[in-house]
């Protein structure tokens, strides 16, 4: 895993400095025609050097340096175009628009912006290929401008829709899991309030022969009132919010071990411990079935994305005042035939509900070499 996302990375390196490279030629280029034309052609690549900056600093002044660029591009033409210079358009210039013009419509939001600057750039390039018009070039020009102005603007729209789908796929994922904590409040109120109900009847029966008894009872629903007020409370929140949680009341340490047997029965071994001071008591009841999910999602992608791992260890620790799930499986990495039919959704919900009680998720490899999923949550 670790080795794969290495692979990514200075693949993608790798394209920006190809695509710097060929900017750089492009630069060349013009400078070569700025010494053959001379005159106003040494405008040309100044307004190159001025876009392979505005391309290297495109990720943090996005809509900056597409403006400056624009802006700059349109005087060049305007100034070549009235003074009646034979003028070239410059290789690096054009280059540098198409790539900022991807950019743009890719993330610029909102996407009217996007697509509003991008008529802009096609006016800008254009005018660029009419107002340069060497030895009545300029059709030709207008020709091969539009068709780089097409692919830009299909490549930066191909990229705008796949980034549109995993953003919509996320908050599908998200309201899937608000509906399920809608059905589950149900259960958890029930859970706390009968113990409640329990508790006043108790009260009720011995207050007549021990009312020294009642005032501990007392105690003891308003300690459970207060402990359903805060679990609803928290399940509240997360439903008002767009970022969420779930859990089912009533899970056990035994059904953690259940689980990671079932798992072990028919998939790779799972060697799970539980530290010490963990029992049944030890967390509140929707922290205890986040740990559930979390352990259940876990597992799940072990068996969805490395069913030839080796074996996978799990644990559920305590941790300078927190309860750690640790879920890690070796061996064998990701099948690359399986690979491809999970998007990580599952650990998107699971990521909301960690975080909602006040935990955090993390999710990718460890330095050991091996896909790591950890989940932290407060004791207290």
């Amino acid at each position: 895993m670790a080795d794969s996302k290495r692979i990514v990375y200075w693949v993608r390196r790798l394209g920006e400095i190809a695509m710097l490279g060929c900017l750089a030629m492009m630069l060349l280029m013009d400078v070569l025609l700025g010494v053959v034309v001379g005159t106003l052609q040494w405008v040309v690549p100044v307004c190159g050097a001025v876009g392979m900056v505005a391309v290297i600093l495109r990720r943090r002044w996005r809509l900056g340096g597409f403006a400056v660029m624009l802006a700059l591009s349109l005087a060049t033409s305007l100034l070549v175009g009235f003074t009646g210079f034979r003028g070239i358009p410059g290789a690096a210039e054009t280059g540098a628009l198409l790539i900022l013009l991807i950019g743009v419509l890719r993330h610029v939001e909102p996407v009217r912006q996007a697509v509003v600057l991008s008529i802009v750039a096609l006016v800008v390039l254009m005018t660029e290929a009419s107002a340069r018009d060497y030895n009545g070039s300029g059709l030709a020009f207008s020709f091969l401008l539009f068709v780089g102005w097409s692919t830009a603007a299909g490549i930066g729209g191909y990229l705008r829709f796949q980034q549109e789908r995993r953003v919509e796929a996320v908050h599908a994922v998200r309201r899937a899991e608000r509906l399920e904590i809608a059905r589950e409040l149900h259960d958890l109120v029930a859970h706390h309030i009968t113990g409640i109900v329990v508790q006043a009847q108790a009260a009720r029966t011995v207050a007549a022969t021990k009312p020294e008894a009642v005032s501990p009872a007392l105690d003891a629903i308003a300690t459970a009132g207060s402990e359903a007020l805060t679990s609803m409370r928290r399940m509240v929140t997360v439903l008002r919010t767009e970022d969420d949680a779930a859990r089912t009341p009533g899970v056990t340490m035994a059904d953690l071990r259940m689980m990671t047997d079932r798992f072990s029965a028919d998939g790779p071994k799972v060697a799970f411990e539980i530290g010490s001071g963990f029992d049944d008591r030890t967390l509140q009841p929707e922290v205890m079935t986040t740990v559930h999910r979390v352990l259940q999602e876990a597992l799940t992608n072990v068996r969805k994305h490395a069913p030839r791992a080796a074996w996978v260890e799990a644990s559920l620790r305590r941790h300078e005042g927190s309860a750690v799930l640790r879920v890690r499986n070796f061996g064998f990495g990701s099948d690359p035939r399986l690979a491809g039919l999970g998007g990580g959704f599952g650990l998107v919900g699971m990521a909301e509900r960690v975080e909602a009680l006040g935990g955090r998720l993390y999710a990718g490899p460890s330095p050991e070499g091996a896909w790591e999923v950890f989940a932290e949550f407060p004791l207290s």
